[in-house]
């Protein structure tokens, strides 16, 4: 990446042409970025805080592929598309500046292949054609978000617990699920966890109207939870708790969660959402590659023993007990978000724990 000294219109990074400003799209489905298409055919998406470069990533990719998240699920980067990224971006004077505290915006770039591209184009081209540019002052008439909504003072009903409002708003509005998502970036760790319970709940509310707008934000979830840089944010045990209430309507997103136990960095927010599936619906988790879990109690990692001990006990894991009376005796430490609370507690006392939540349920 060349070091930029002074401002400078930014070019597409694959063929060095001009492009244009993002806009903001008018579709009716959960997307919180603006877009933007070079004449090349690769398509951008602006992420204005710098944070949220792996939920930008993938609403590129899933706007390149015209919307349809099941192709966009199947592509495999470097094969199937190319991506990369201009940083230092000013959305407000469209340029890329040197490094200073206001310009922190990130452009993410998606090419597809051209045979996949030319599935997609026209309805990329056609969707961009009729949305304003961002931050574009003859947007008035673009519609937006409710007069009620502001991401202050979803975050201000998040912090006082007033479930019932956000719920009503969210079916105002379903870019409020969106406003939930961004706050599970707070370093306040309760804080977190606090949206991750808000945000199923909500989900769940929406989800009796919009399925399909829930179904997308877990898509979003997961594929962002992929995004190494990202896994600490909540996403996985989000996406956990969002199932936990709407099993009726999104079981079939509970594979994933396994998969995700391959990651060392991963695993033990995978454990959280899947033992809180097991603590609402253990049935749901009988045909599970339960195994996967089981190997967990013997990990170097304290937090993934504790965590795989938890979850082995809310999924009424009866196969686990032999192991998990090996780890009564553990004295490591960790923190574990339970019944409304951050507790730090023994491994030993987590696996005491699951042994009675299995013993009592035989």
């Amino acid at each position: 990446m060349s070091i930029i000294t002074e401002a400078q219109p930014p070019k597409c990074p694959f063929c060095g042409a001009l492009i244009d400003k993002p806009r903001e799209l008018n579709i009716k489905r959960l997307t919180e970025f603006a877009m933007g298409r070079c004449q090349c055919g690769a398509v951008y998406a602006c992420d204005v805080t710098g944070h949220n470069v792996g939920a930008a990533m993938v609403e590129a990719l899933v706007f390149a592929c015209g919307g349809d998240w099941d192709l966009a699920w199947q592509l495999e980067p470097e094969k199937d598309y190319i991506e990369d990224r201009i940083e230092n971006y000013d959305e407000r004077e469209h340029k890329v500046v040197a490094r200073i505290a206001r310009a922190r915006a990130v452009l993410l770039f998606i090419r597809l292949g051209k045979e996949i591209r030319e599935v997609s184009e026209e309805k990329v081209q056609a969707e961009l054609a009729k949305a304003p540019a961002i931050n574009d002052a003859s947007s008035g008439e673009h519609p937006g978000p409710s007069k009620s909504f502001s991401k202050k003072l979803i975050q201000k009903l998040v912090e006082e617990n007033r479930e019932e409002e956000l719920l009503s708003m969210a079916l105002e509005d379903k870019r409020v699920l969106a406003a939930l998502q961004r706050i599970l970036y707070s370093p306040d760790e309760l804080l977190r966890w606090r949206v991750v319970e808000i945000l199923g709940k909500t989900a769940g509310h929406v989800a009796d109207k919009k399925p399909q707008a829930v179904a997308d934000l877990l898509r979003r979830l997961l594929s962002s939870a992929a995004d190494s840089a990202a896994t600490s944010w909540g996403f996985l045990e989000a996406s956990g708790e969002i199932i936990s209430i709407r099993p009726d309507l999104f079981t079939g997103f509970i594979p994933p969660f396994f998969a995700f136990l391959k990651d060392q960095t991963s695993r033990a927010a995978a454990l959280w959402a899947i033992g809180r599936i097991g603590k609402r619906h253990p049935e749901l988790l009988k045909g599970s590659p339960f195994f996967s879990v089981f190997d967990l109690l013997d990990a170097p990692e304290p937090a993934v023993r504790g965590h795989a001990a938890w979850a082995l006990g809310h999924m009424k894991a009866k196969a686990a007990v032999g192991s998990l009376k090996r780890l009564k005796d553990d004295q490591a430490r960790i923190r574990i978000y339970d019944d409304g609370r951050v507790e730090e507690k023994t491994v030993g006392e987590l696996a005491s724990q699951a042994i009675e939540r299995v013993t009592c349920s035989s």
